[in-house]
């Protein structure tokens, strides 16, 4: 099964393309090397019969037929000079010195160069030969054994044999082997896969340890379901949470409407049970209202309602909104800036964010004052709301930005638990980090806004 997987993968077909790109490389070389070498030697042997024949013409001119035939018996007699052929003929072609025993019959006709097959040459099987005809009918010929470039020839054919044998072999084993480990890799995913699809999300692809690009793959994956698990965890919880929350003021709803069905009401009391019911649906929708108002956030493209926003005055205005909330409680929302803080962002949002920390903190904070602090600084903007109060548990930190989760669980006292989840969409869409941490005592958010980068020449996005 995985062998026939292999030989159909796409990784297979292209492991046979790079093969055949690289063999088609290799051979090119090997065959110009080829080319170029056997060029040389034969330009060189035909160098060396140039020579020869030029040292015997010239001979022949100073001294005419009797001084070529001293000249060639002293090269044949002479040591060094195996591989040479001489042979001179009269014009009958009748042999009258040289290396050979008798005129090669393809060489009777003109002048020039050729290759000959001359058996009888003293061991010497092919040759490379100049042959002319002299002045006085004579026939010269001039050669030299080709047996060293057929010894090449046949090395470098061997050579190819070998390598071509080799390169597919080598090739064969090496893209089966890659192939088959890609597959199996491939496979793992899939099985993995197949298994979350028919048991949940519970499984996770095997890792091998190598640190390779599979098991970073495998890793991403892995986060990637742990995500997801984690976001299908929270659509859980968020939907008991909405059912839990919203139970309470429609059975309200029901009781009081069950009241009116069964009861004759005075005015009065009917205006007080309309008034109640009133403020239960507006309850009701002010939890649906902060949900889309999340949802819309999320989903909002940043480039096209961002501007260049002086955090510093959004901050105080918010600030001095909710300075009489405080006092009502005992407190005061005391703030501190360092001048014109510019952020990148959308100005309303910014002040429903800063809003839900500074009532957050007024709410929970006890009877203590709030402290409301932005600074700019390298990193860009920053930031953060203290209180008094008794904080939040260090556990219960990472919990807290999601959609109505409340640390009171008995879920008694008011509110939904979407104040800090809109806070924490809100820093999202800016890229904004959050922290929160201990005031000694009570609890101190910070966020941090990336460095505003804006043009100073676009009117747009000027600071406001």
């Amino acid at each position: 099964m995985l062998l026939a997987r292999t030989l159909k993968s796409s990784t297979f077909t292209l492991a046979l393309v790079c093969v055949a790109l690289f063999s088609g490389a290799v051979f090119g070389l090997l065959g110009y090397v080829y080319w170029a070498t056997t060029d040389y030697v034969r330009n060189r042997c035909d160098r060396a019969i140039s020579a020869d024949r030029a040292l015997l013409v010239q001979a022949y001119g100073k001294a005419g037929r009797g001084a070529l035939v001293a000249l060639m018996n002293r090269r044949l007699a002479e040591r060094g000079f195996e591989g040479g052929i001489y042979l001179l003929a009269d014009p009958a072609w009748a042999v009258l010195v040289g290396s050979l025993k008798s005129w090669p019959a393809p060489l009777r006709a003109g002048h020039g160069w050729a290759d000959v097959e001359a058996p009888e040459a003293a061991g010497h099987l092919r040759l490379r030969a100049s042959y002319e005809t002299l002045p006085d009918g004579s026939h010269l010929l001039v050669g030299r054994s080709l047996d060293d470039l057929d010894r090449f020839v046949g090395i470098i054919k061997t050579a190819l044999a070998y390598g071509a044998t080799l390169t597919f072999v080598l090739a064969a084993f090496a893209g089966v082997s890659v192939t088959r480990r890609t597959v199996g890799r491939i496979e793992a995913i899939n099985a993995t896969t197949r298994a979350i699809m028919q048991s949940g999300l519970g499984k996770r692809i095997p890792l091998r340890g190598t640190k390779d690009e599979w098991d970073q793959l495998a890793e991403n994956l892995n986060a990637m379901l742990d995500r997801i698990e984690e976001l299908v965890r929270e659509v859980g919880q968020v939907s008991d949470n909405v059912a839990h929350d919203l139970r309470t003021p429609l059975t309200r709803l029901r009781g009081r409407l069950e009241k009116a069905y069964h009861h004759v009401l005075d005015p009065e009391d009917s205006h007080a049970l309309v008034a109640d019911t009133m403020r239960e649906l507006d309850a009701v929708l002010g939890t649906f209202s902060s949900l889309l108002r999340i949802s819309r956030i999320e989903a909002l493209d940043p480039r096209s309602t961002f501007r260049v926003v002086d955090l510093d005055q959004v901050a105080g205005e918010v600030a001095e909104l909710f300075d009489a909330a405080a006092e009502e409680k005992g407190g005061r929302v005391k703030f501190e800036s360092s001048g014109r803080v510019p952020v990148l962002g959308d100005r309303d949002l910014l002040f429903d964010a800063i809003s839900n920390l500074i009532d957050n903190a007024i709410k929970h904070g006890g009877a203590g004052d709030v402290q409301v602090t932005v600074r700019n600084n390298d990193h860009g903007a920053t930031i953060s709301v203290a209180d008094r109060g008794p904080g939040i548990p260090l556990e219960e930190r990472k919990h807290v930005l999601k959609r109505f989760y409340r640390i009171e669980h008995s879920r008694s006292s008011p509110g939904n638990g979407l104040g800090l989840s809109l806070v924490a969409a809100v820093a999202q869409l800016h890229e904004a980090h959050i922290e929160m941490g201990d005031n000694g005592p009570g609890l101190k958010i910070q966020l941090q806004f990336p460095a505003a980068e804006s043009s100073a020449g676009d009117p747009a996005r000027s600071l406001t």
